[in-house]
């Protein structure tokens, strides 16, 4: 075999880069003007534009001023005015001793700290009102879920007309259970305490079911108003409703009504039941 030296290899690379050379340029020649043309145009584009035919204009002090205008409307923490009335319970019953008309009524009106509220409940028994009594309380949020509330109860029924301090606490519990505890102290040293709670069960989005209680605890007889001390009465209740609209929701229902120890004693004695189940038939509103 023969051994080539650098020499030749050097002289063997310089041939097949010069026939390579050729070759393109064969090739070349073979192009028409059209194919030279587009191919110098490909290689002759020229660089991308560094700046926008139509330049954005440069910010100004007025234009930040509309970005961050205050919208008007509620906002959090600040001073606007806001209301909100609900008729919780506005409903007929079905008594033993005739129809009833029961009401239980609460609104507000203040800002997202500090509210009024204003609360009412009572019924009326074949045109005649059994218990009535209003409420003026002041609101505070201490959590967004929690107010502690203070203020005045007047009664007006049974009995003679009464007035209590309140001071309590309402809000939302765990699982959008709706609560309020209320303490009093009223006239002559009378004391008294109210639980009362409620819980939305979703149905559908409409169709919704509303389990209530109220238990009512008294520290001294009042013989007068048929009141005993201790546990006095706890109502429980049952209603579905349907919400026609938001704002709008008939109902019907079933609430279990009982009294206890000297209260029960006193309706005893004045010819009441212990304890009735009523029938109920209402409709619930809010603005």
């Amino acid at each position: 075999m023969t051994r080539l030296t650098p020499i030749s290899l050097a002289l063997m690379t310089v041939g097949l880069t010069l026939s390579s050379a050729m070759a393109a340029t064969h090739d070349m020649q073979g192009m028409d003007h059209s194919q030279m043309q587009s191919m110098g145009d490909f290689q002759m584009q020229p660089a991308a534009p560094t700046e926008s035919r139509t330049p954005i204009p440069v910010l100004t002090d007025a234009d930040r001023a509309a970005v961050f205008a205050s919208p008007g409307g509620h906002k959090v923490h600040d001073s606007a005015l806001n209301y909100y009335f609900l008729a919780d319970k506005l409903e007929w019953q079905d008594a033993d001793d005739g129809s009833t008309l029961v009401w239980d009524l609460s609104g507000w009106v203040g800002g997202d700290i500090d509210r009024l509220w204003l609360r009412s409940e009572g019924e009326r028994s074949n045109g005649k009102t059994e218990d009535a009594e209003v409420q003026a309380l002041w609101g505070h949020a201490i959590s967004p879920w929690w107010d502690v509330v203070s203020g005045v109860r007047q009664d007006f029924k049974p009995g003679a007309p009464q007035t209590w301090a309140a001071f309590g606490v309402q809000g939302m519990a765990l699982y959008n259970f709706e609560a309020e505890a209320t303490a009093f102290i009223g006239e002559a040293g009378q004391t008294a305490a109210r639980l009362e709670g409620d819980y939305d069960i979703l149905l559908t989005n409409r169709l919704i079911l509303q389990p209530t209680a109220e238990l009512n605890v008294y520290g001294k007889n009042d013989p007068q108003r048929g009141i005993g001390s201790g546990l006095s009465n706890t109502e429980a209740g049952l209603r579905l409703r349907y919400e026609i609209r938001r704002e709008f929701a008939p109902y019907v229902g079933v609430t279990w009504y009982r009294t206890y120890g000297k209260t029960a004693d006193y309706a005893t004695n004045e010819g009441e039941d212990r304890s009735e189940t009523r029938l109920v038939l209402g409709v619930r509103l809010w603005f």
